[in-house]
């Protein structure tokens, strides 16, 4: 069945930037989404594994943007020249009307300031900064193939940060529904927001909730994803949930392969006898 979206696309904003080329818009509801459509340049299951990967971060409690299903009206694009995707080659076409991804912004766009990049100088301003040790279980078990990404909300008059985790859309190896698994896939570039990495712990409680997700509960959230999303190949779909329930139990392995490669992004990774060591080769953990 084809999912109804309960919003609708009633003003363009601005374009944004990225490969996914989105848009801001507002909705009928009042608020402002950030809206990837269906012949974005990623391909249309970047959508859905965009929307799936959310809605399983969001029931692990982490801080991620609501997605929704969004109707972007025909008569809006028509009337708007600045809905225009820009293939690599050839002249930009309009925007696809119908139901495209909507994701929450993240901020009072008047009143709030919103950082694509946060100096190092600044991290300790983050005031959920272990949630970077808490969202790695996620993007190893998910096959996240793009730098963990993720922005920084300074609330009005507030000189403290809050970080958001965006764009999924990588996840499953973006339309192609795969798990490459390198090591430092799915990671931040910053060595720094893992210097609160101190053993399994840090990753807690997300890495336990991952692994105890069941199968019923991938299989509620995947029912969201409207089928045209992944062009209505139940079969793959079916396949990408069952490699994900079975994928639980590999999570520890490829945290401990990233914890293991050349960057040695754990330092501060306690040894099992209590004592702090920094991993030059003398951690006995």
């Amino acid at each position: 069945m084809t999912n109804v979206s309960a919003l609708s696309a009633v003003q363009h904003i601005r374009p944004m930037t990225g490969k996914t080329q989105a848009h801001l818009m507002r909705a009928s509801d009042g608020n402002l989404y950030i809206t990837k459509f269906t012949n974005n340049p990623v391909g249309i299951r970047g959508l859905a594994s965009e929307f799936l990967a959310t809605k399983i971060g969001l029931s692990l409690g982490l801080p991620m943007p609501e997605v929704a299903v969004i109707d972007v009206p025909n008569l809006l694009i028509k009337h708007t020249p600045e809905l225009r995707i820009k293939p690599e080659r050839g002249r930009a076409i309009p925007c696809a009307s119908g139901q495209q991804l909507a994701v929450r912004y993240v901020a009072d766009l008047w009143q709030d300031r919103v950082f694509d990049y946060l100096p190092k100088t600044r991290f300790g301003r983050v005031i959920n900064r272990q949630d970077f040790a808490r969202i790695l279980p996620l993007d190893k078990w998910l096959g996240n193939c793009d730098d963990r990404q993720a922005v920084y909300v300074a609330r009005a008059g507030n000189r403290q940060y809050h970080a958001m985790f965006i764009d999924q859309h990588d996840c499953f190896d973006g339309a192609n529904w795969g798990f490459p698994d390198k090591a430092i896939m799915g990671t931040h570039y910053g060595k720094h927001v893992y210097r609160c990495v101190t053993g399994w712990d840090s990753f807690e409680p997300m890495l336990t909730r991952a692994e105890e997700l069941d199968c019923a509960d991938l299989w509620r959230l995947a029912s969201e994803v409207p089928r045209e999303w992944y062009e209505q190949d139940v079969a793959s779909l079916s396949r990408l949930i069952e490699t994900l329930h079975r994928r639980r139990s590999v999570i520890r392995d490829l945290i401990t392969q990233f914890r293991n490669c050349p960057r040695n992004p754990f330092p501060y990774w306690t040894a099992r006898d209590g004592v702090q060591v920094q991993q030059s080769g003398l951690s006995r953990s």
